[in-house]
């Protein structure tokens, strides 16, 4: 019987967007395989979703339920533009992105560009902050469809669908270009400016929002309404209220806007999705750095720790630094730090007292209503926000952590030096709040109040976080992506952040008590006692939960290492 020298081969199929979606799932339960704790976040996570989404969904379906056409169109377009840019700031300074499918790992399989973002733009669109958009802004089909029958409803249930892809697509989009930026280190400062342009705007735009509804002046927000509806923001959520009041023409163009919109957002993301599956921005050729002296050890040290001894505890603070400074997710932290920072004390001291005054003369007044407590309760929250990141600083390291607990380091040891380094970054920043505050407000007396209230929230942070880092550490995905998390760990982050400041806020309250009760002469004792109060808070934290360290160094180890 004669064998056939070769076979026909039957012919490979063709990667479709629902393969990335059966991997994404299959990933998932992976992930999920006796891992309880994760399971229980993704659930809480989930309840939470809901019950947003449920709230949302009924506001915005408010309109048409209760036939107020004049409000479906505001709904419509504020609603659906404030949930769109939250999309696209958000994952950027707070939740990350869901990045399961991690783009990387596609780098040496033969599929095209297209192939790629459209199946890894499916897989995101399984998430529970897609389901959860979704059902909200389903109740824009039902004022849509209460005020002009199926046919507006139709036409705004494809208008929500292209507003979720405009959410997804843009988030993955803006992630992906600033983890590519944050990436060059040539280009780090321009990435903070960015950011710092995007924070700063909120606080203007939430003062002009609060003031158009205290003066009620219904045509003037239906103006700016309608002038939103022409935007990417608002487009492909008015298109419905459009034919509902009569004008099709108008919600076939804002559907071409809003295809238009995700068009080029896929395209961005394409391009920058290439470069983080290539590895890291080229940065050009390597220079030699000028005026290194010393030997091998000394030039590991930066100029910044040369003070630093050269033993285990300044080796450890060296390495930090350089962590800190060239690692593309710590210093994305670090500039969030930065803009909220400056962002936060000034629209607390300034954003209430100029809401009560109606007009623009509001500056003098706000700095007249401020008081030492009111100073002191907004420096505590930023010192404490300050130090969340360190909440799970050894997520940052993965598996890298094994090189620590094979050598032995002696947890105090440890979260001395993490401390340390960390704060080589940050005590800069807490300055530069404070000053900039007291130039601000123009009372420079109060100085030390509020460099004091910084030094006790951010000492008593470090404590608080040094414990939760060892008790709660979570692992971070392996990608160049400094945005992106594993399934379940955005609640996990959310409720460690929420618990850090919480815990932090109530170690810093008797700071805030002292300033209330001692008056003018806390002006010269708040400095020195916020220094003192947080360096003891600091050293205490770190001599307590490095005992736990050192019991918990192989779970710890085991927590933070990606699963693959």
């Amino acid at each position: 019987m004669a064998v056939p020298v070769t076979a026909v081969e039957p012919p490979a199929r063709a990667v479709s967007p629902r393969h990335f979606v059966r991997l994404k799932l299959r990933v998932l339960g992976n992930n999920f395989r006796g891992q309880a704790w994760r399971i229980a976040l993704f659930v809480l996570g989930v309840l939470f979703a809901l019950w947003f989404a449920a709230t949302g969904f009924f506001l915005l379906a408010a309109p048409g339920l209760a036939d107020e056409p004049r409000y479906a169109l505001l709904a419509a377009a504020f609603g659906g533009g404030v949930l769109t840019l939250g999309w696209l700031l958000l994952p950027l300074v707070f939740f990350g992105v869901d990045e399961t499918l991690d783009p990387a790992r596609f780098a040496l399989l033969p599929l095209s560009r297209r192939t790629l973002v459209t199946g890894l733009l499916a897989a995101a669109l399984v998430s529970v902050p897609a389901l959860a958009t979704l059902i909200t802004v389903a109740g824009l089909v039902i004022t849509a469809g209460a005020l002009g029958g199926w046919s507006a409803a139709l036409v705004e249930a494809v208008g929500v669908v292209a507003g979720l892809l405009v959410c997804v697509a843009g988030a993955r989009a803006v992630t992906s270009a600033f983890a590519t930026m944050l990436r060059s280190r040539r280009v780090r400062d321009l990435a903070a400016v960015l950011l710092a342009v995007l924070a700063a705007l909120l606080g203007p735009l939430q003062l002009l929002v609060l003031a158009a509804v205290r003066s009620a002046d219904w045509d003037r927000l239906t103006g700016v309404a309608r002038v939103v509806g022409w935007t990417p923001f608002g487009a492909p959520w008015t298109a419905g209220i459009d034919v509902a009041e009569g004008r099709a023409g108008a919600a076939v163009a804002k559907l071409l806007i809003a295809a238009a919109t995700v068009g080029v957002l896929l395209l961005w993301w394409s391009r920058s999705l290439e470069s983080a599956m290539v590895g890291a921005a080229s940065a050009g050729p390597a220079r030699t750095p000028r005026g290194v002296v010393g030997g091998a050890v000394a030039q590991l040290f930066p100029r910044a720790v040369g003070w630093a001894r050269r033993d285990r505890f300044g080796a450890l603070v060296a390495r930090e630094c350089r962590y800190w400074w060239r690692d593309a997710r710590r210093r994305a932290n670090l500039i969030t730090i930065a803009v909220v920072g400056v962002f936060v004390p000034v629209m607390v001291n300034l954003g209430g007292a100029s809401l009560a005054v109606e007009g623009g003369a509001a500056f003098g007044e706000a700095s007249a209503n401020s008081s030492p407590v009111l100073v002191s309760i907004s420096m505590v929250f930023v010192g404490v926000l300050a130090s969340v990141t360190l909440a799970n600083q050894f997520g940052f390291d993965g598996s890298a952590y094994a090189a620590n607990v094979v050598a032995g380091v002696p947890g105090r040891v440890e979260l001395r030096a993490r401390m340390a380094a960390f704060s080589l970054y940050v005590v800069p920043i807490l300055l530069v709040v404070a000053v900039v505050l007291g130039v601000v407000l123009g009372r420079p007396e109060w100085l030390g109040v509020m460099a004091g209230g910084l030094f006790a929230a951010y000492g008593c942070g470090l404590a608080i976080n040094g414990f939760i880092s060892v008790l709660g550490a979570y692992s971070l995905p392996e990608t160049s992506n400094p945005f992106a998390m594993n399934t379940g760990a955005g609640i996990a982050k959310s409720l460690f952040t929420l618990l850090s400041m919480v815990s932090s806020a109530a170690a810093a309250i008797p700071f805030v008590v002292a300033a209330g009760l001692l008056g003018d002469v806390w002006l010269w004792l708040a400095l020195p006692a916020g220094l003192a109060y947080g360096a003891g808070a600091a050293l205490l934290g770190a001599y307590l939960a490095g005992d736990a360290l050192d019991r918990r160094q192989p779970e710890l180890l085991a927590s933070v290492t990606p699963r693959r």
